[in-house]
């Protein structure tokens, strides 16, 4: 969900709308550091990343960006508790092996979690799906199913379940359509899980 050139991503604008001016931040998955570079020019945050290709970490460090090679399955577990005010996990959840328990590490290491990720349940997915009988390729679904590194695909509902099951409380929960149209999420989720080509969810603790 890329916009014009130097243009801030949507999803990104409504994740750093969430972030605290001033936090420590770790961004997983964090690409190509261009939200890590947005939160620190328009928040004052103090940020950190990883990911999981070369190329990303060598075009962050080329930004300026203190970012290391890691993997989300594997890695999280080497930072302490409560060591940032916010991890954020952005297009990535559905790319690891583990999503329950990367959920998990997320709320240990940061005291709240942004997460966002592609609906599957999006209306235009569905009528692909029962029109065309193919797995679809959307803005936010990219790559064929052949080479796609999306490997645990969810909807809005089954997300929300999965973050009931972990005790975890849902502070703002938003969706972003293909237009770039933000929507809030109601707790039954329905309408969001129809319409919300990808959701955005704060979450924390559940004390």
């Amino acid at each position: 969900m890329s916009g014009p050139t130097g243009a801030v991503r949507i999803d990104h604008l409504v994740i750093a709308d969430m972030i605290a001016p001033g936090s420590k931040v770790l961004d997983v998955g964090c690409g190509d550091g261009a939200l890590l570079q947005h939160l620190a020019e328009t928040k004052g945050i103090d940020g950190r990343g990883i990911d999981l290709r070369p190329a990303g970490v060598k075009r962050c460090v080329a930004r300026g960006l203190s970012v290391d090679l890691g993997d989300a399955d594997t890695d999280l577990d080497d930072y302490p508790s409560d060591a940032f005010d916010f991890v954020i996990l952005s297009q990535t959840l559905q790319a690891t092996r583990n999503p329950r328990e990367v959920l998990r590490s997320l709320l240990r290491i940061g005291r709240r979690a942004v997460v966002s990720f592609p609906n599957f349940g999006y209306w235009r997915v569905r009528l692909h799906l029962l029109l065309r009988g193919t797995m679809p390729v959307t803005s936010c679904l990219s790559e064929p199913w052949y080479s796609t590194p999306n490997i645990h695909l969810c909807t809005i509902y089954d997300f929300t379940v999965l973050v009931d099951e972990l005790g975890l409380a849902v502070e703002r929960s938003l969706t972003v359509d293909r237009r770039g149209r933000i929507s809030h999420i109601a707790r039954s989720g329905g309408r969001a899980n129809l319409l919300g080509e990808q959701g955005v969810f704060l979450l924390r603790k559940d004390r």
